[in-house]
């Protein structure tokens, strides 16, 4: 199935409604429960010369990993995310995004993700941990501003 950016979302990284976002596409892969998109990123998004910028990786790594949640049917945010950039991650090159779950405890989905080449080379590998959240409470709190007590400055229990 292909995950195209919903227009109505303003999100960064898939958000179809963000003039200025990156417009990630991705396949979601139900025999595997592997979610997977083919990008490509301009200059404009580089930090080094001719090398995408680090965040933006993050953010790359982040949108794949976070949109494995569709397995289990939940909605779920970021808690915690690492990066290892192994090797530079060129502009105007045709990169693969692949993320999976390897663990679930609780309310908390630990994903991993990785930044491939063509080749299939490895550039970059992201962990995370996300925390399930009530949709109708997670968007009532978005619009107070008000943070969920658990962001609170403090990691939640496993």
């Amino acid at each position: 199935m292909l995950l195209k950016p919903n227009p109505a979302n303003l999100c960064f990284g898939c958000g179809g409604a963000n003039e200025r976002g990156m417009l990630l596409t991705f396949e979601q892969d139900d025999a595997a429960h592997r979610i997977r998109g083919n990008f490509r990123l301009g200059a404009e998004y580089q930090g080094g010369a001719g090398f995408i910028h680090g965040g933006i990786i993050a953010t790359v790594l982040d949108e794949v990993m976070g949109k494995v949640c569709r397995f289990r049917g939940v909605h779920a945010v970021t808690a915690e995310l690492s990066i290892e950039y192994l090797k530079p991650v060129p502009v105007d090159a045709d990169l693969v995004v692949e993320g999976h779950e390897t663990e679930m405890t609780g309310r908390n989905l630990l994903m991993v993700g990785e930044i491939r080449n063509v080749s299939g080379q490895v550039l970059a590998r992201g962990k995370g941990r996300f925390v399930i959240v009530d949709p109708k409470r997670h968007t009532q709190q978005a619009a107070t501003n008000d943070a969920p007590k658990e962001f609170a400055g403090k990691p939640l229990e496993k």
